[in-house]
């Protein structure tokens, strides 16, 4: 699990030469300031949204807006009653797009910019989207899924995937805003209800402030719509981030039009798996609503938190959510909701790992080393899986991924395309979490006989029929 499930940060470090240090840091414009009163660091712009460590950190107003020139004093207090007046769900997703937004403008640590996608870009992302379903033809039983084709800037990413992100997420800030509302006794909570309305715009602001920088960075690595194994774009949208194409394979020493076309093979075999599998996409993010619900507050720190709640210092509140008041609960509900979902993720990824080498292999020369090159990027813990730990709170094991595309390959060794593709027909006939710690194991057990059960449902089909003809003759005697 990780250590800060909400994304909320950790606190900053202090300098190790102590003040002198903190001195130094402010004025080359790095570290946060030490009154920042929300604790939400390192936001982009200049504007708006101020950097950091700019002038007047110490200032709390400067730590969250920048420079306080009377020219942005306006601004900033608009900004400020806007976020404490928010009165929408339990995320400021209108905050949370802000952000994210400005996180891609900044460009990435790499100095990569995001720019609008041209003409010739486009053209060559419906071509490789194109020639990628042909290929896919042959490597699975499951029809094209992708009804178009599009090339996404970063900022074109972020507004198309925002609300999957919302789907995702709204079920686990749902359990922190309940909270919020929960722990004073209902006597007094009519007293307290504007302190528990600030309290609730403030926790939607930070939600949305945190969500927006996690998804303002992975905009930065994202070369599909697909990459963590959900379906986050418009379904029947196959999509590729020229830009972030580019930076993916520039040090990889194999040619950009290999690299497009590889990385349009995976996000078709995606389209085509979500697509065709209608329960799939209701599965996966049930399962993530199932693990949300089981997520506990821990009560008792949170009502200290509302009893001491001091309005001028409302870090209070962002240094308690990150002392890691909201946990899973261990429960078998909890554990079978989390295994629910790193399985079904693993079994998408290794199908398309799976199809995708099948469909490459004979046709790219460099098929074996992209192949190995995602593999690694996901086993390190790339920047997708770091970010869907930050958004929902949890981390999925990179090794079901390797053991999940043995388990298809082997199927599809042992029973042809048909039979492996057949599997996602229904969730029951999928592969458990044992199955993958012995694919072998499930590849070879013996088919099921389901000749007796048929029998007995057509003579309880005919059951019916029967006893009305006999209705109809004992009818017949009578008259």
């Amino acid at each position: 699990m990780s250590d800060t499930p909400f994304g909320f940060g950790l606190p900053p470090e202090e300098p190790e030469d102590g003040d002198e240090g903190k001195k130094k840091d402010q004025q080359s414009g790095g570290g946060q300031g030490p009154a920042n009163p929300f604790g939400f660091g390192g936001l982009p712009g200049a504007g708006g949204f101020g950097g950091p460590g700019g002038p007047g950190a110490d200032n709390p107003f400067a730590a969250m807006f920048g420079s306080l020139n009377p020219n942005d004093l306006g601004a900033a207090f608009q900004q400020l009653g806007q976020m404490l007046s928010y009165e929408g769900g339990p995320v400021n997703w209108d905050m949370a797009k802000q952000i994210a937004r400005q996180t891609v403008a900044q460009g990435t640590a790499d100095g990569t910019k995001d720019a609008s996608v041209g003409p010739t870009e486009r053209t060559a992302v419906e071509e490789a989207v194109r020639l990628a379903d042909l290929w896919l033809d042959d490597a699975t039983s499951l029809p094209s899924g992708a009804g178009s084709a599009v090339a996404w800037s970063r900022a074109e990413w972020v507004e198309a995937t925002l609300p999957a992100w919302k789907e995702l997420v709204d079920p686990v800030a749902e359990r922190v805003g309940t909270a919020m509302g929960d722990v004073l006794p209902e006597e007094m909570q009519a007293m307290a209800g504007p302190l528990i309305g600030m309290m609730r715009s403030m926790g939607g602001a930070m939600f949305g402030t945190q969500i927006g920088q996690a998804v303002g960075v992975l905009a930065g690595e994202v070369v599909g719509s697909t990459d963590i194994g959900l379906p986050l774009g418009p379904a029947g949208k196959a999509a590729l981030l020229p830009v972030n194409v580019e930076a993916f394979g520039k040090d990889l020493g194999v040619p950009k039009d290999e690299v497009r076309l590889y990385l349009a093979l995976r996000e078709a075999a995606h389209q085509r798996l979500f697509a065709h599998v209608p329960w799939l996409r209701s599965h996966l993010f049930g399962a993530v609503d199932g693990y949300a619900r089981g997520i506990k507050v821990d009560t008792a720190k949170l009502e200290d938190v509302v009893g001491q709640f001091d309005p001028q210092n409302p870090e209070q509140l962002q240094d308690a959510l990150q002392q890691g008041m909201f946990q899973p609960e261990d429960t078998p509900e909890q554990k079978a909701a989390l295994a629910r979902l790193e399985t079904a993720l693993a079994l998408v990824e290794g199908w398309v790992d799976a199809v995708v080498h099948a469909a490459a292999k004979p046709r790219l020369s460099s098929a074996d080393a992209l192949r190995e090159t995602l593999r690694r990027r996901r086993a390190s813990g790339g920047p997708a899986e770091q970010t869907f730990a930050t958004l929902i709170g949890l981390e999925l094991r990179p090794r079901r991924l390797r053991d999940a595309s043995r388990l298809w390959a082997s199927l599809t060794d042992a029973r042809g395309v048909d039979g492996r593709d057949g599997l996602w027909a229904h969730p029951d006939m999928l592969p458990t979490a044992s199955d993958l710690d012995d694919p072998d194991g499930f590849v070879h057990r013996e088919q099921l006989d389901f000749s007796e059960l048929d029998k007995m449902l057509g003579e309880a089909a005919e059951k019916p029929d029967l006893r009305k003809k006999k209705d109809d003759s004992e009818g017949d005697d009578t008259e």
